[in-house]
């Protein structure tokens, strides 16, 4: 067994991407000799964002099981050769330690890694897990959860060490609200319809706030021209509207309030940044995830709640006023956040990762 390969494994979206990323880099801090291989899925996105990494990245023929008719029968029968080369892999590299971020692309991979009595530790960064996770919690050593409430689901293998933002997250300085507020409206990193959608159904209720606002909208590449010409017709001056803001970091650190999705890692980032936020579950999102988490965040205090079925034209606006004109409501906020922040959750994680991988090689 070569005790210095690990596998980090998962994907498919940007929220499992970056955790593992961020805990490749600390790994690999801690311990450079080691050889870090990646496998995940073969969207085209991941594929762009693993391309930028210096550890070898390698893709699984595999898709996600959720979903009807021919999507779900393509991913059932993508399964056997998933785990065939998942299999061949584990063969060729002999790692030490296999490590799964989430996502689909990690099911297989974990899997066959456990059978073949591997050291073994899955990330889970949602409240509640997903099928994947779910199915692997039986066979992992262990299991790293983000919020307390998830370490019922892994019977003893749980432990919380949070999910690895990047470092500029943490390094965001609290501010203090006031008049303009500055508002970040985020939908993930390609965008939401449904957001941009329903900021242009509120503009016209907006018109009495624009002296109190400043807004950067993130649009994501399709809608921009159609966002940003609305905002234009609205007589919006203090707006920037993007594609993509990058880093992201630098416009978290201006903003006094985010308008967002509810992804993991978006939740993790606003904690570990401590800013306020109100979150808009993606109500198609697999098991509702995202819903659980906007709600572990609401409940501690640090963000509010708006389903997409109560998202409103007129909604939005008034919130905002509430805001604008309580902006103790955001400093409280922000503190609430504040008591959920795991500190160097990517260091904690990977000297747990570590800690499996040395006792594996005493048991050698």
């Amino acid at each position: 067994m070569n005790k210095t390969t690990i596998i980090i494994s998962g994907g498919g979206t940007g929220g499992h991407l970056y955790p593992a990323v961020v805990l490749g880099q600390k790994l690999k801090e801690l311990k450079p000799e080691a050889d870090l291989v990646y496998i995940g899925s073969q969207r085209a996105v991941e594929k762009k964002i693993m391309s930028e990494q210096s550890l070898t990245y390698l893709t699984l023929p595999v898709e996600g099981l959720k979903g009807r008719g021919f999507k779900k029968l393509r991913g059932l029968a993508l399964l056997p050769l998933a785990f065939i080369k998942s299999l061949a892999i584990i063969a060729k590299y002999k790692p030490g330690l296999v490590i799964g971020v989430g996502g689909f692309s990690s099911g297989p991979v974990v899997l066959v890694a456990s059978i073949l009595k591997r050291p073994t530790l899955i990330l889970e960064q949602n409240v509640v897990p997903g099928f994947t996770n779910r199915l692997l919690s039986h066979l992992t050593d262990r299991a790293v959860v983000s919020f307390p409430s998830s370490l019922q689901y892994f019977k003893g293998k749980g432990v919380l060490l949070g999910n690895p933002v990047r470092p500029e997250f943490y390094e965001i300085r609290r501010r203090q609200p006031g008049k303009p507020l500055t508002l970040l409206i985020f939908g993930g990193s390609q965008g939401s319809k449904f957001l941009n959608d329903r900021i242009i159904d509120s503009l016209p209720y907006l018109g009495g706030l624009r002296d109190s606002l400043v807004i950067y909208h993130q649009t994501g590449d399709k809608d921009f021209n159609r966002v940003k010409e609305a905002y234009s017709r609205a007589g919006f001056e203090r707006v920037t509207v993007s594609p993509y803001f990058s880093p992201m970091s630098d416009y978290l650190a201006a903003a006094d309030l985010v308008l967002g999705r509810a992804g993991a890692t978006t939740c993790a980032e606003l904690i570990a940044a401590a800013r306020p936020a109100i979150l808009v579950p993606f109500a198609a999102a697999a098991d509702n995830h995202q819903e659980w988490n906007a709600r572990e965040l609401e409940r501690a205090g640090g963000a509010e709640v708006i389903l997409e079925k109560d998202f409103k034209p007129d909604l939005l606006p008034a919130r905002l006023k509430f805001y604008i004109d309580n902006p103790q409501a955001l400093s409280q906020m922000a503190d609430n956040l504040g008591k959920l922040r795991q500190e160097d959750s990517a260091g904690r994680i990977a000297r747990l990762a570590l800690d499996l991988l040395q006792s594996a090689e005493r048991k050698g």
